[in-house]
Formats: structure tokens, C-alpha cells, sequence
């Protein structure tokens, strides 16, 4: 999905349907520089542009899914100041860690003071019992996988007794070393330790021990396969040959939208390494700041399914022509290291003109725009019932549940037709009525319907006379842009 409009009015559109169905949350939100915005107050920055930032990242937590993570592409100006919000939002114990990617790879010469090459990518959690990240797989056998077993196999050891840490009596056993002497668990100085491995495990894959015999006597070891391991564990510093540069990204770029270069893309392989990392295929991703739609882009490509939203007018003049480039099968970025060729869709969304607007007397109304099949299939929408309207029976529109259903009209409604719809309504049923108008004291003539005045009945659900970012974004200039 593709979705042109402010994303804080697409991300509530979105947590009907999706709410606990991301797996992977990737944002690269404007920096907070001064060039990043059209007016930049000192004083008000850091609060300006983290409360600005509270409420989408807020719905951004209810639609991950339980496994889901969010990773958040920031630098010095917010990162910090960010964490302190998360940490409230999401809860300190889901901070998984942070990333630093190494954005640049040339200094900057003309830089006062420090020539920056590295920005911060948050991690967080929804659930940090339940997340697992996928481990990276070795290209090549690591330099301290340097012995060679009867088979050829290589390995490296660790000691099979515990360097510190907690001591557990049911791993405080003796083991029998080469020469019949029995060997527990102490430290060189004499102290107390524990083995890694349960007397099962010493047993049934005494194979894998090796001894020592050092000035201090016998020691064990047990032997770590490189033909075992499943990859290694996600590291925090990622180099801009493993994860891109915005030299390449620019690159990338240019080579696909000529002089209509994005001015602040993001590497493809960049993306490629997060997601390879946060999810697998099938896995549903989201940026809501999409930008010239290098996320969408790498997931589809990736096999992944996602969910983009864009304001700007690049959402037309890149984001759209960049999926359409994906989808005819485009060979640059990471197509060539995944085998793209091609292939797929998408769809294309524009947000629908605000709902509620004021009239020439500042009070609100219906939107004229709204044709009363749009009214209804909003209002069921905003007050969560599925729109589904039933061809035989004209006032079950939607439904919630099984036996909840909701009622819109743009008509007055009278008392003669809610008897009507009355005695049609199961005892078992229940039914919401939003209406433009109705008569006095119906809203309790019935305990089963429940019936609300619209617009009041959505003012509180939906946002109001918004149509922008409130970010005030504007595109940097070649001329401000140093970092080539």
C-alpha cells in the first residue's frame, strides 16, 4: 500500500485493519535541523518537534504486533532527546539497543569541529519477551574459528567452567580428567565456579571436550563448530560497506530519477540489512515517513508486504514512479543481491478530504464532498465497525460483532421509523443510529440502540480541518547539501 496524505490521519485510518499486524516499524522522521525547517525557534525546537512526534509514534506502538519492532533513524539534534520518549511510550525495558550506521564514507572537510559520518537507528520493542531477531549469516569462517578437527572441520573453544558470574549448585559437579584425576569447578584463586554444561551434556557429548593441562592442572574446554552455527547475532555498528552511505544512496537515486534526484535518500542496502534482521517474508513493514519510498521499494523486493505513507508531492514525483520502476524489475540498489527481476503490485491510496468541516458560522458540518455512501463507510469506519452493508435488511451498514450492527443517515430520524427498525431488532442484537437529526428523548427509547448526532458522535475520533504535517518541511537545496 502506497498512501498519499498526513500520516497521523493515515495511521489512525490504519489501526481499524491493522492494529497488531506490523512486524517491522521503519521511520526516518525529518531531523530537526535548521535547514529541515521553514521557521526554527531555539528556544522551542526539542518540544516542537517531540510533540509532534508523541502522538503518530503512540499509534505507531498499537499497530505493531507483539513480535513487531520499531526502529526509529535519527542523528545527534533528537536521538537522544527521542529515546527519553520512547523509553515513556514504549516502556525502558522494551529498548533493544542502538544502532549506529555509518552514513558517510569520506569526512567533511569544511566542518568546524567534528566532520560527522554516522547517524542512530533506536530500537524498540512492543513485547521484549516475545521479539526474536533473525542472525546473520557468515560469508566467510570468522579468524577465530582456527582449529582443525580429524575431519577438517573448524572450530575455536571456550572453557567449559564459568568465568564469573552467578554460581549453580546443580552445575557444581567433578568431572574426570585424561589421567583419572577428578576436576571441579574453581577458580585459580580458589573460589567457587560452576561448569556450563549439565552432567548429561559432559557425557553424552564428551566429543566436543577438549583438555588442558596447564601449570594450574587440568582444564576442559569444549570445541564451537562453524558448521554449526546458525549466523551470528545482529551487530550495533553497521560500516557503510555492509549497509550503504548517502554517497551510494544518492547515487542510487540519481540513477533513477536523473536531475530529479531525491535530496536525503537512504541506501537500499541499508533497508535490506534492517529488514533481513526485524523480519521475514510475508511480514508486513511500515514507514510512515516514506520519503522517495526506499523501504517500499527494498521490502518489495524482498518479498515483504508494506505500508508507505507520504504528504509531499514527491509521493507523485518518486515514490510512485520508484514502485512502478520495482515492479517492472529495476536492476539497481539491491536487485542484483537478491535476485530481483520484477514482478508484483501495489495499490495506490489518497486520503479522503477532511469529514467534518466549519460552516460560515464556525460550526461544524458534513463535509459536501461526502456522497452518503462515503459518510457512511467513514463513520462506520471511524467508530470501528466494518463497513458491510446487508443488500435486504438497509439499516445493518456495518458490523462490529456478530449481532452489532450500525445505522448512518444523512436523513432526520423520526420516531415512527426507529419503532420500525425496533421490531425487526432482535432482542439479542444491538444497533448504533448516527444521524444528522432526530427527535427528542429517542436516544433511551430503546436499551438495544444506541443513537448518536453526527458530526458530534466523530468530532473526537477523527482529526479536524487537518490536511498537513504541521512539520512545515521543506526540500533542502543542492547549494545546502555538503555531504556529496
Amino acid at each position: 500500500m502506497l498512501i498519499h496524505g498526513d500520516n497521523l490521519i493515515a495511521l489512525k485510518a490504519l489501526g481499524h485493519n491493522f492494529s497488531g499486524q506490523v512486524k517491522c516499524v521503519y521511520i526516518d522522521p525529518p531531523y530537526n535541523t535548521g535547514s529541515a525547517f521553514e521557521h526554527y525557534d531555539d528556544n522551542l525546537e526539542h518540544s516542537t518537534w517531540l510533540s509532534l512526534m508523541v502522538p503518530r509514534l503512540r499509534i505507531l506502538r498499537k499497530l505493531l504486533c507483539e513480535e513487531g519492532s520499531i526502529w526509529i533513524n535519527l542523528d545527534d539534534n533528537e536521538a537522544h532527546y527521542c529515546k527519553i520518549i520512547c523509553d515513556e511510550l514504549f516502556g525502558r525495558k522494551q529498548f533493544v539497543g542502538t544502532v549506529i550506521w555509518e552514513k558517510a564514507d569520506s569526512p567533511r572537510m569544511d566542518a568546524s569541529l567534528f566532520s560527522v559520518r554516522h547517524d542512530y537507528i533506536l530500537v524498540y520493542a512492543k513485547n521484549i519477551k516475545k521479539i526474536k531477531f533473525n542472525r546473520e549469516k557468515y560469508d566467510t569462517v570468522q579468524e577465530h574459528y582456527k582449529c582443525v578437527d580429524e575431519n577438517g572441520r573448524r572450530y575455536y573453544t571456550k572453557p567449559l567452567r564459568v568465568m564469573g558470574g552467578n554460581i549453580s549448585e546443580s552445575l557444581f559437579f567433578s568431572i574426570i580428567a585424561p589421567d583419572g584425576t577428578e576436576i571441579l569447578p574453581y577458580e585459580n584463586n580458589g573460589k567457587k565456579s560452576c561448569w556450563r554444561w549439565s552432567k548429561k551434556k559432559v557425557i553424552d557429548e564428551a566429543d566436543r571436550i577438549e583438555w588442558v593441562n596447564g601449570k594450574n592442572g587440568w582444564n576442559p574446554y569444549f570445541r564451537i563448530y562453524a558448521d554449526t552455527l546458525k549466523g551470528a547475532p545482529a551487530q550495533t555498528i553497521w560500516s557503510h560497506d555492509e549497509a550503504g552511505s548517502n554517497r551510494a544512496s544518492k547515487r542510487e537515486s540519481k540513477l533513477l530519477f536523473g536531475e530529479n534526484a531525491f535530496g536525503t535518500p537512504k541506501p537500499e542496502k541499508l533497508l535490506l540489512k534492517l529488514l533481513n534482521i526485524a523480519t521475514s517474508p510475508g511480514d508486513i513493514v511500515l514507514d510512515s515517513f516514506l520519503g522517495s519510498g526506499t523501504t517500499a521499494a527494498v521490502a518489495h523486493k524482498m518479498g515483504r508486504r508494506y505500508i508507505g505513507i507520504e504528504l509531499g508531492e514527491h509521493c507523485y514525483t518518486h515514490c510512485l514512479p520508484c514502485l512502478k520502476a520495482v515492479v517492472d524489475g529495476e536492476e539497481g540498489g539491491i536487485s542484483k543481491c537478491v535476485g530481483w527481476k520484477g514482478g508484483g503490485g501495489f495499490r495506490f491510496y489518497e486520503l479522503a478530504p477532511t469529514l467534518i468541516v466549519p460552516d460560515k458560522y464556525g460550526q461544524p458540518i458534513i463535509n459536501e464532498k461526502f456522497n452518503i455512501m462515503m459518510l457512511v463507510e467513514s463513520v462506520s469506519k471511524l467508530h470501528g465497525f466494518t463497513f458491510a452493508p446487508d443488500p435486504d435488511i438497509y439499516w445493518k451498514q456495518g458490523r462490529s460483532q456478530d449481532n452489532c450492527y450500525i445505522y448512518v443517515t444523512a436523513n432526520y430520524l423520526s420516531t415512527n421509523e426507529l419503532d420500525s427498525i425496533a421490531r425487526d431488532l432482535k432482542k439479542s442484537d444491538r444497533l448504533m443510529i448516527c444521524a444528522l437529526a432526530f427527535d427528542i428523548g429517542l436516544g433511551k427509547r430503546y436499551e438495544n440502540i444506541q443513537i448518536r448526532k453526527i458530526p458530534m458522535s466523530i468530532l473526537s475520533k477523527c482529526e479536524y480541518n487537518k490536511d498537513n504535517y504541521n512539520f512545515n518541511i521543506i526540500r533542502q537545496t543542492k547549494q545546502n547539501d555538503k555531504e556529496l
